[in-house]
């Protein structure tokens, strides 16, 4: 099954818009979790120490968390053998501008991530600008930002990526 639902429309959600999900304000969210599984904790860390440019806050074996200041996230690997990619469609940062993309692409590059970029893309119904990297397992990530949003729906025929692949990268929206 694969997920539409985008992690950074949870996070966002969670973190920035508390009382709409605890609107009896009696719980203090503080940060959004996200735990993966990987094949190999060290190559993952390896990976998201250059993603995150921060080293990881505790590691065991089969396991290392994460503790991201900005945005504000519990991010756990935990090694579990598996065969192809999981449910999940991909993960995803929010930033403030174009500038803020271009400059997470550029210290992806220089951490030696290879990221790919799409500049005024249309996807999920907004025009944004984008930067992927993918972990060791294949999981994606985009820093992005909605350049113009609320778009609106395309005929079939004009549609390049909506749908289950929507918000998919470039190279996943091929495979």
């Amino acid at each position: 099954m694969i997920v539409t639902a985008s992690l950074y429309i949870f996070a966002q959600a969670y973190i920035c818009n508390a009382e709409a999900i605890m609107p009896d304000n009696r719980v203090q969210a503080l940060k959004a979790h996200v735990a993966i599984n990987v094949r190999s904790v060290p190559k993952s860390i390896e990976f998201y120490r250059g993603m995150f440019g921060i080293e990881p806050s505790k590691v065991r074996q089969g396991y290392a968390k994460f503790d991201v200041a900005n945005p504000p996230l519990n991010f756990t690997l935990n090694e579990a053998p598996f065969g192809e990619r999981g449910a999940l469609s991909h993960m995803g940062i929010q930033v403030a501008s174009t500038d803020d993309v271009l400059s997470m692409r550029d210290r992806w590059a220089r951490e030696g991530l290879f990221p790919r970029e799409e500049m005024k893309t249309d996807c999920c119904y907004a025009l944004q600008d984008k930067a992927w990297v993918r972990d060791p397992d294949g999981n994606e990530w985009e820093v992005f930002v909605v350049l113009e949003d609320n778009l609106p729906e395309k005929s079939a025929a004009a549609r390049t990526r909506c749908g289950p692949e929507c918000c998919a990268s470039a190279e996943g929206a091929k495979g």
